[in-house]
């Protein structure tokens, strides 16, 4: 299946990739579904903020929160340069929790570089789920800095806090992903390969670091994917980080058992649909028997 059509499919279809992502265990039970959090840029103008809550179709009284442009340097500084992320925190996000098992859907507007697949694997990766989440700024920006504003709101909406390490995971995984797309010119493709090189970890549990290497470079091969010298290295640092993260076994099936049930609703032809349904069974059937080996261990 070719990456346009996967492209056509939308965000609903490449979440099946998500759901093997390496899903770090966070409780929310205090969540309440339906609860709003806004966050707004902290140099947005009084007119862009006004006009950022009207596109999001929030109530003037919808919890909002600011994000800082230092937080923005805080959690990418380490990846991007201080010119990328720029001097003003301008990127607005907001979540809404969903019914438990939905799920992660993202949809942006005026972001340039960060797919809507990109920031649902990343939360993934940082522990959100179940939520509905909506990126924008008031001019077009990468929508690198945007992953700060989207976990400050999950963690003011779920009343949960999500540790720097794994926010900071979360933006660099965040950041590979971008790199690569725009290296292959395929950011679709980018995503795909990165949803799979985490399955492959999480299926093979490497320990070593050239354990790590072999396993990337036999995922880049089967994408027909080029990787420098730094990228090894990056992608081989950032999955050994993802390997250390605390893993939610049971989420993780639960996330693939819902997206069946949700197939019809993302699906736009029978015959994605079959080629789907086809790799969620194969997908349940490893989880099962991951979830049994770990909790043996």
């Amino acid at each position: 299946m070719s990456w346009k059509r996967l492209r056509k499919a939308g965000v609903g279809a490449l979440v099946v990739a998500l759901i093997i992502s390496l899903l770090p265990s966070l409780a929310h039970a205090d969540a309440v579904v339906g609860e709003t959090v806004v966050t707004l840029g902290a140099d947005l103008t009084p007119q862009q903020r006004e006009a950022i809550l009207k596109e999001m179709n929030v109530d003037q009284n919808v919890q909002t929160i600011e994000v800082t442009n230092e937080e923005e340097h805080r959690y990418l500084g380490k990846y991007v340069s201080k010119a990328t992320i720029g001097t003003r925190a301008l990127s607005s996000a907001k979540i809404t929790l969903a019914e438990k098992g939905s799920g992660i859907t993202v949809q942006t507007n005026n972001i340039t570089h960060i797919t809507e697949t990109m920031y649902a694997n990343a939360l993934i990766t940082a522990g959100v789920k179940d939520a509905e989440v909506y990126v924008t700024a008031p001019t077009q920006v990468s929508g690198t800095a945007g992953l700060t504003g989207i976990l400050k709101a999950f963690e003011a909406a779920a009343d949960t806090k999500i540790s720097d390490e794994q926010k900071e995971v979360a933006n660099e995984e965040m950041v590979r992903t971008s790199e690569l797309g725009e290296k292959i010119g395929d950011p679709d493709k980018a995503a795909q390969f990165m949803m799979d090189l985490k399955q492959k970890v999480a299926e093979k549990q490497p320990k070593t670091q050239t354990e790590f290497r072999d396993l990337i470079i036999n995922v880049s091969n089967e994408y027909n994917i080029n990787l420098s010298e730094q990228d090894l290295e990056q992608l081989t640092q950032l999955m050994q980080r993802l390997s250390e993260l605390d893993i939610d076994w049971g989420a993780l099936s639960d996330q693939v058992k819902k997206l069946r049930d949700n197939l019809d609703e993302f699906l736009n032809s029978e015959e994605t649909k079959g080629f789907l349904e086809t790799l969620l069974d194969w997908l349940a059937s490893l989880l099962d028997s991951l979830k049994e080996m770990f909790s043996s261990n």
